[in-house]
């Protein structure tokens, strides 16, 4: 976009922004706004209309919903969002490229904020050792969980690695996904950890997904170092971490804070290099036991924590006061057949952003259904719909870091959207199976 436009661009934003401060409804805003400003004077490059348009704003409306609309894009921009009936003739007519909706939902491109999708092999005799009655806990202590997947992650080759993921990755854009986070922590070498954050970054310059990446070097302790955590610890603050900044190959730093990973001591000295390297955190916490990684990783002014079924309610008010995003995983908590459930209630009361993500994985949540997660999220979590949907857009975004530019949409913002070949938002977590997307516009191109 040539300087001019992005002035142009920038100044009808904020003043968009400023109206819908005013208005009783967002849509007023841009429905009243005058057109020599909508248009910009260029035309329109795609326009989707006559649509049911959940843009996931916070809002009176329901999902931010407007009924019977309209969204335009120019290059990877969104430029004008309205009814249908009020778009500009000139605009629409000689925009090259028109999709009547037909009354389908659209909604913000879908983000998964917490995957493991670089990985080798696969484990499914640990899901048939669970069914015989082992415990997740039982199952990593004699040499299976993560550690089996890090051997069988370092003997892949980059390529190998890259071609199991992309299989898996298609799997999640097909479902309307736009943006991807991707960690590593199944290497546990500087080389390793390094060969699977270089195929995530591959993985997005090739693939028509947003891609970002997330170094989880203190995910395990690797065998060689047994019995030496405080060791391993030092590598990965000394050596892989600095390594893997120097060659940007990840977008924050992550942890796995629990008794079978490491203390909050441990991982507040990762969080002390990330943060002197220029960082940004995520943590798993409370996933098996309550160590207060959570309150840690907030007072370090923390992204997200995720997982948090053993969250203490007494502790979400910490989490409220940093704008940490609480990313719930049901799919890891439906594969280990987990009972104790986060405290809702209290991230509610608190009004805390709750993310859903489906941390997919080898082990205790091998999915790529964004819709599936979304269901388990309301069975499960007793998340609404609404909830359900902003955790995979609004809230996703904001636990990335994003929120300036995707998971809502919004004029300005980049040009994510999902078609849906349902009538209501609610049935995207309504039903389980299948998937009802019609067509993803991707920066602003079709995919």
């Amino acid at each position: 976009m040539a300087p001019t436009e992005t002035i142009i661009l920038s100044v009808y934003t904020c003043i968009y922004k400023c109206d819908l401060i005013a208005s009783e409804y967002p849509i007023k805003a841009v429905k009243n706004f005058p057109h020599h400003m909508t248009a910009f004077e260029h035309p329109w490059h795609s326009v989707w209309h006559h649509a049911q348009i959940a843009t996931l704003t916070e809002s009176r409306a329901a999902y931010g919903l407007v009924h019977d609309a309209a969204i335009a894009t120019r290059e990877d921009r969104i430029v004008w969002i309205g009814a249908s009936d009020t778009m500009p003739a000139d605009l629409f007519d000689s925009c090259p490229d028109k999709r009547d909706c037909e009354g389908h939902l659209v909604t913000p491109g879908l983000i998964d904020c917490h995957t493991h999708l670089v990985y080798g092999g696969n484990r499914a005799h640990e899901f048939e050792m669970r069914l015989n009655g082992a415990s997740y806990e039982e199952i990593a202590r004699s040499g299976g969980g993560i550690l089996s997947t890090v051997f069988a992650t370092r003997a892949a080759s980059r390529d190998e690695l890259y071609q199991s993921a992309l299989s898996r990755v298609q799997e999640f854009l097909n479902e309307g996904i736009t943006t991807i986070e991707i960690k590593s922590g199944y290497g546990l070498t500087t080389p390793d950890e390094a060969k699977m954050l270089s195929v995530a970054r591959q993985l997005g310059a090739e693939q028509p997904v947003d891609v970002v990446t997330s170094f989880l070097g203190a995910h395990a302790l690797p065998p060689e170092f047994e019995g030496r955590s405080d060791e391993y610890i030092e590598l990965v603050c000394n050596e892989m971490l600095p390594a893997i900044a120097a060659e940007n190959l990840a977008d924050a730093v992550d942890a796995f804070c629990e008794g079978i990973g490491f203390s909050p001591a441990q991982v507040e000295r990762v969080f002390e290099k990330a943060e002197q390297l220029g960082l940004p955190i995520k943590l798993h916490a409370e996933q098996l036991s309550d160590l207060k990684g959570s309150v840690m990783a907030a007072n370090h002014g923390a992204l997200s924590v995720d997982h948090l079924e053993f969250l203490a309610a007494g502790d979400v008010p910490r989490l409220a006061d940093a704008g940490t995003v609480a990313v719930l995983l049901p799919g890891a908590f439906y594969c280990l057949r987990e009972t104790k459930l986060p405290p809702i209630e209290s991230l509610r009361e608190q009004r805390v952003p709750i993310a859903i993500a489906s941390d997919s994985n080898p082990g205790s949540s091998p999915v790529a259904s964004p819709t599936l997660m979304m269901n388990m999220a309301c069975t499960l979590f007793r998340l609404t719909p609404e909830e359900a949907l902003a955790g995979y857009t609004r809230n996703a975004a904001r636990a990335l870091g994003l929120q300036n530019e995707i998971g809502t949409l919004e004029v300005g913002k980049r040009a994510h959207m999902v078609l849906w070949d349902v009538k209501s938002p609610a049935e995207l977590s309504y039903r389980i199976g299948g998937n009802a997307c019609l067509a993803v516009l991707y920066r602003g191109q079709h995919r």
